[in-house]
């Protein structure tokens, strides 16, 4: 696919139609709020943070 040489010409719209397109292209998931990150996915975490967040 050549990813890393196309990525800085593409839009970030088009970049997130990529990602949504080919699940194996997201490593890890990455949950990003104003009080938090989590990394990963742990349930437990997840709701954690998503809760004091909503």
């Amino acid at each position: 696919m050549e990813l890393s040489a196309k990525l800085s010409a593409m839009s970030e719209d088009e970049q997130f139609k990529l990602l949504a397109s080919d699940g194996m292209l997201v490593k890890r998931p990455l949950l990003v709020t104003e009080n938090a990150v989590c990394t990963g996915f742990k349930e437990g975490a997840w709701k954690a943070v998503l809760l004091k967040n909503p």
